[in-house]
């Protein structure tokens, strides 16, 4: 395992879920310690425990009202921790106020002042750090090197693009060097072609300036495209952590699997066991082999997950797994095409395939295939078989 983050040092309970329990960080940039967050009597944040290393890119993942928007301000000082602690190089800062914290802010909507120059706006927590003007304008010039913008410092905001904008708001939140970078969704507000340039920009500059970086975002490709580590959440609590790879790969439970990546989810019940190699009865009227971690039981409750990238269409004969099936909807991404396949009792199956010749259209048949070993396991409560 990497070590980026951990959720507590605390040894891991039993039971608890695969993939949230990391080697401990020998000294995190950012710790937080059983934080819990309420509104109220609203519990927006619980039982939440992560270190994380200098220098890492982590990224909060989950769907909106999970907590991950509500953990960063928590960093930032903008929202009150109910119980736990939160430190910054070792140092405790839950009760220490916003503007003592050591911390770089990039928000959705870029939060630039509109009638001051772009010199002053990048300018700006360096004058109430009382820099001297030679040393601000060193400053200010580096970071507008570094976000591509330089010679723009005359310039208005009104006179930037939305992606220009978003540079100058990253270069505001670095030029003083901060010990800690918080992004808040802050690609959302652009066009695809812009997002996907920003997150190359993003990457690089926070690898160039070592900085610690937490972004928060509801886009699954810019987490999987930008993270070190990712902590998936839902409902306030942490689901998984891991690389990229990790959670994509060996989601922790059926809510990691369904958000990250849309897997196809496939309930049935152990047949028959040879060894690690279970047959697997499927609800949907089909049986399938696959390799399990441990040896499972007869009659025994089960998911299979398989990702869309895993299923072959229509050239499945050196598979294990074949399943005949009716194509319900077809679509076509120019050198690609996601099917969705019945394969009988409703269940309904997407799979992804490169296309090379003709593209298969709705209501033909076709075999689709996988392999044993392609598969992530599911106990009965959603946890991954391990």
């Amino acid at each position: 395992m990497h070590d980026s983050l951990h959720t507590s040092p605390r040894p891991a309970a039993a039971g608890a879920l695969p993939g949230t329990d990391l080697a401990p960080v020998r000294q995190p940039a950012v710790e937080f310690r059983d934080i819990a967050i309420a509104y109220g009597r609203f519990m927006a944040v619980r039982d939440f425990s992560l270190a994380i290393r200098k220098g890492s890119f982590v990224t909060l993942l989950g769907p909106s009202g999970c907590g991950k928007t509500t953990i960063l301000r928590s960093i930032a000082g903008l929202v009150d921790v109910t119980e736990g602690q939160i430190s910054i190089g070792g140092r405790r800062v839950d009760d220490v106020p916003i503007y003592k914290r050591n911390i770089g802010l990039v928000f959705q909507s870029y939060a630039l002042f509109p009638h001051k120059s772009v010199f002053d706006n990048v300018a700006f927590g360096l004058k109430y750090r009382k820099v001297s003007k030679p040393e601000i304008a060193r400053r200010v010039g580096k970071a507008l090197e570094m976000v591509r913008l330089p010679g723009s410092e005359r310039k208005l905001p009104s006179q930037l693009s939305g992606g220009q904008q978003q540079r100058i708001a990253l270069a505001r939140a670095i030029v003083f060097e901060p010990e800690v970078l918080l992004m808040d969704e802050p690609l959302s507000a652009l066009d695809a072609n812009m997002r996907e340039e920003m997150r190359v920009e993003i990457k690089k500059i926070q690898k160039e300036t070592g900085i610690t970086a937490i972004f928060v975002t509801h886009d699954q490709e810019e987490a999987l495209s930008m993270s070190d580590q990712i902590v998936v959440m839902n409902a306030g609590r942490i689901e998984q952590i891991g690389t990229p790879e990790q959670v994509y790969a060996e989601p922790a439970t059926a809510f990691v699997a369904d958000f990250l990546g849309k897997a196809n989810m496939l309930p049935g019940t152990v047949a028959a066991v040879d060894g690690l190699v279970a047959t697997i009865a499927l609800a949907a009227g089909r049986s399938v082999t696959a390799l399990s971690p441990r040896v499972l039981a007869p009659g025994e409750s089960i998911t299979l997950v398989v990702r869309p990238q895993k299923l072959q269409v229509a050239a499945a004969g050196a598979c294990a797994n074949r399943l005949a099936g009716k194509i319900v909807s077809t679509s076509y991404l120019g050198g690609s095409a996601v099917y969705e396949i019945d394969i009988g009792q409703g269940s309904v199956v997407r799979a992804y395939a490169l296309i090379d010749g003709k593209v298969a259209r709705e209501g033909e048949t076709v075999e689709i295939g996988f392999d044993p070993a392609a598969c992530v396991l599911l106990d009965a409560q959603g946890r991954r078989i391990a």
